[in-house]
């Protein structure tokens, strides 16, 4: 684990805390790629922003499915941005909601003391360093460990119904996953556009759901919805436990299917199962996508606009502390939880 190097004269900073910044913070590091087991709390350099980073005093750092495929490596694709042989940052979590410490020469938006909530690599650190292009202002009817959970899953949602489905009142949606991270804000997310919202989940995420917004709910135990006589205009599938051929069955002519799982595929059946939407899409009037998923700045504030208003709200399965945050990889890595798994700093 490489450490970083200390801070120069070139940043502005504020004591935000009852002690100045401190040389060495605590983070959870893993120097290769595997098992959860490799994850240990240490000791390492505080970082230093550069000239368009702030420095955040991390009070929450929320976890997703990604950083499962970061800590281990797999599938390979994700090492395309984490590092081939090893990972670059070593240090898990994307998401973090905390206050700014320092900011760089050439930071405009934020200043030290403002509470704030985006992405950035590493977050599993009392510090981190993140540029203000994608962080906003905290919502401020939220806590620290709700706030860390929104970016990647909140926005993954907007940008699927926003930007690709173009979701509009009376669009009918169905939600695949709907009670995990980003299908608990996805319903949410599309109720506020005034989607006729249906959800699939499990037996005992069924109430869950409904509170979410869903107009409809599917039990995926009891009825497959790829067998049932409803048309979707858009059908935002986070699971991908059924075959694009079924999906589109249920789909309206000239409807729009988003894929967004990793499968749990491998090898040339994970690169066929991304590949093939992709290839048949032009030849049909149905729209098959899959799609990125970039943060930003407008577009955390839109989030943060949404959930002041009351139209959205991070729901949390569990919070874990920073010295436990294997297990709250290994929890996600099941596939159960309802809403978001937050680790507090």
């Amino acid at each position: 684990m490489q450490t970083i190097d200390l801070p120069t004269t070139d940043t502005n900073t504020a004591h935000t805390g009852s002690v100045p910044t401190p040389e060495e913070m605590k983070a959870i590091c893993y120097d290769n790629y595997g098992p959860f087991e490799n994850l240990k709390l240490r000791e390492i350099a505080t970082p230093q922003p550069k000239d368009n980073e702030v420095l955040i005093w991390s009070k929450a750092a929320g976890l997703h499915i990604g950083d499962c495929f970061t800590v281990r490596g797999n599938p390979w694709l994700m090492r395309v941005e984490t590092g081939f042989l090893k990972p670059k940052t070593g240090i898990p979590g994307f998401d973090v909601a905390g206050i700014v410490e320092a900011t760089g020469s050439k930071v405009t938006r934020f200043q030290p003391g403002d509470e704030v909530y985006g992405t950035t690599h590493g977050t599993c650190a009392e510090f981190v360093c993140a540029s203000e292009e994608t962080l906003a202002l905290k919502p401020a009817n939220l806590t620290f460990e709700q706030a860390a959970t929104v970016p990647t899953s909140g926005l993954a949602a907007l940008h699927a119904l926003r930007d690709v489905a173009q979701v509009r009142p009376g669009t009918i949606v169905l939600i695949n996953g709907a009670s995990g991270g980003v299908g608990s804000f996805a319903v949410q997310i599309a109720k506020s556009m005034g989607a006729e919202v249906t959800g699939v989940c499990s037996t005992q995420s069924r109430e869950f759901v409904h509170a979410l917004g869903a107009y409809h709910v599917i039990d995926y135990t009891a009825d497959d919805f790829t067998r049932g006589d409803k048309r979707y205009d858009v059908i935002f599938d986070n699971i991908e436990n059924r075959s694009l051929s079924d999906c589109r069955r249920v789909l309206t002519s000239d409807g729009t299917l988003i894929l967004n799982s990793g499968t749990g595929a491998t090898g040339f059946a994970l690169i066929s199962r991304i590949i093939a939407p992709l290839i048949l899409s032009p030849f049909t009037r149905q729209n098959l996508r899959r799609y990125l998923s970039v943060p930003g700045h407008a577009d955390l504030t839109e989030l943060k606009d949404l959930i002041e208003a009351g139209k959205l709200t991070p729901m949390i399965d569990k919070v874990y502390p920073l010295s436990e945050t294997a297990a709250a990889l290994a929890s996600i890595e099941k596939g159960h939880t309802r809403g978001k798994v937050a680790v507090l700093v």
